[in-house]
């Protein structure tokens, strides 16, 4: 097995199958004989110390091992992606859209009715200040943004977001000038960024390790869903040619009140944790807590640790991470606030034709996620699927920059490279998800993902500023820039198989040396708030 990746529920059952798995049902009076830890177990590493637990999460843990068969586990995951999943897959959708509609309006009259045109009718460098202003909030609060998330009840911190950003993306209709609409995209930036790092707690909280990396790319790929649904409903939108307002505003105010919507129905809808879900019975409970125990990351401690944090400072892999999410979003953002426009303007294509072209992209984004999914279920391998997605990120810039760009099948060749630009999501994706099951420890996992988001807002922020308008519209100092992340990601990468690698080898040495802490198969220190560098038993 790679020491990035464990097995996945489809190819291994996820815990030990009990003897009567066919059959087997649980009462409350058994998970409570489980939680009574067996008194004549005095191997040290075997017993857990309740006074590191959290109190709310020691009411559903057990001192002995449950085990749940495949079955059993299979009904609770459905349970939980009915609750969870389904809302973190609409939520992150319905950011994606409302990010894609800058986008989308730049070549619907937003930068002509706000004055964002230069004298010779081109958009002006001040339009991309309206996706870096959003990145520099991010900058600014993401710290303490994590630090709420770990101390309030997540949902609804999540849902009151999600009214807040949608009420700010409706009021973008009645901007008239390009102060109006740094103002709100600030404000847009300010309320969505808890939406990210709320996912990552999440998908820790509820799901096993071996099922996050396919639930983090299922929210993640609604970045490829928008351009499809989002080139298609601005199709529609672009067909409105009179009326009190103009297209792109029917298109803000539309988008931002079906957001609202949605975030009422959050509150009522999602459960904050585990242990608060009123929606499930108190066995079904007992055993969510449990399923996640080989995780071994902790699952809720609002117990601040100074320690950790020096323990996440110190950690190689919180800054690997960063490095991650700043070498995808650089290119990530600016390719994306600035698409429609290199399809329309450097690659020829009408108003028309590019928003259709958008939704050909979106297919290829989540054909890419999905692809690298299945190719880490196969051969349990992260770090080099995700270096074999930075491949064809190389090759398509290069064309991009070297292609003449003059007749139609030219047109179609430049179309094509930019498409295939795009498969370094696939690192993007894939790091977020190593990110949320490889860090242990509340308040380690609040640093580490709070750094994690920094650096993913401040290539964001940058992304679009080496999009310069002398450079258009073929922008040849944006895509060097990118040529750059991509070969500092590839470094990165490197390190990051070599370094993890490293510990888990050291961890096994201890292992076979007969220190119990480091093959305790009861996992009894699982909730106990360790961090992964604490708990030799963890395995990268």
């Amino acid at each position: 097995m790679s020491s990035t990746e464990v097995p996945d529920p489809d190819i291994l059952p996820s815990m030990r199958p009990h003897q009567d798995d066919a059959t087997k049902t649980y009462s409350m009076a058994e998970v409570e004989r489980a939680r009574s830890a067996p008194e004549d177990v005095e191997l040290k590493g075997e017993r857990a110390n309740y006074d590191k637990v959290d109190s709310e999460v020691a009411k559903y843990t057990s001192a002995a091992r449950i085990d749940i068969s495949p079955e059993e586990n299979t009904r609770l995951r459905k349970l939980i992606d009915k609750r969870v999943l389904v809302v973190m897959i609409t939520t992150y959708f319905l950011q994606a859209i409302d990010k894609g509609t800058l986008s989308f309006s730049s070549i619907m009259g937003l930068p002509k009715d706000t004055g964002l045109l230069t004298p010779t009718g081109s958009v002006s460098q001040d339009f991309s200040w309206l996706t870096t202003c959003i990145y520099i909030t991010i900058l600014v609060v993401e710290y303490p943004q994590n630090y709420i998330i770990a101390r309030v009840p997540v949902a609804k911190y999540l849902s009151f977001s999600i009214i807040a950003w949608g009420a700010v993306l409706a009021s973008h209709a009645a901007c008239k000038n390009f102060t109006g609409l740094v103002i709100v995209r600030t404000m847009l930036g300010l309320f969505e960024s808890a939406c990210p790092p709320a996912f990552v707690i999440l998908s820790a909280m509820w799901y096993k390790r071996e099922e996050q990396a396919s639930r983090v790319t299922y929210w993640y790929m609604m970045n490829g869903a928008q351009q499809i649904v989002g080139g298609l409903l601005a199709y529609c939108f672009t067909l409105i040619t009179d009326g009190p307002l103009k297209s792109w505003q029917w298109l803000f105010m539309a988008y931002g009140i079906i957001s609202v919507v949605f975030g009422v129905f959050v509150w009522f809808w999602m459960p904050d944790s585990p242990m608060r879900a009123k929606c499930f019975s108190e066995e079904d409970k007992h055993l969510m807590v449990e399923r996640v125990r080989d995780n071994q990351t902790g699952l809720q401690n609002r117990v601040f640790k100074k320690e950790q944090v020096w323990d996440a400072l110190t950690d190689p892999q919180t800054w690997c991470y960063a490095g991650i999410q700043f070498t995808t979003t650089l290119p990530t953002s600016g390719l994306g606030a600035f698409a429609n426009l290199i399809i329309s303007s450097s690659l020829g294509f009408t108003n028309l034709q590019t928003q259709l072209l958008a939704m050909v992209l979106g297919f290829y984004i989540i054909i890419v996620l999905l692809s690298s999914v299945w190719l880490v279920k196969k051969w349990n391998q992260n770090i080099l699927t995700m270096l074999g997605f930075v491949i064809p990120s190389f090759v398509g810039t290069i064309l991009l920059m070297t292609i003449p760009n003059q007749t139609f099948s030219q047109h179609v060749g430049l179309l094509i490279s930019y498409y295939i630009t795009l498969s370094f999501w696939a690192a993007q994706t894939l790091g977020l998800s190593m990110m949320s099951r490889n860090v242990g420890g509340q308040t380690k996992k609040t640093v580490v993902v709070a750094t994690n988001f920094i650096f993913w807002a401040a290539g964001n922020a940058i992304g679009p500023q080496v999009f310069l308008s002398r450079d258009a519209p073929r922008y040849y100092t944006a895509f060097a820039t990118h040529l750059g992340c991509y070969s500092l990601l590839v470094l990165i990468l490197l390190y990051f198989r070599w370094h993890l690698t490293r510990q888990n080898k050291k961890r096994d040495q201890l292992a076979a040396a007969g220190v119990s802490e480091a093959r305790d198969e009861r996992l009894a220190h699982a909730f106990e708030d360790l961090t992964d560098r604490e708990n030799p038993n963890f395995r990268y």
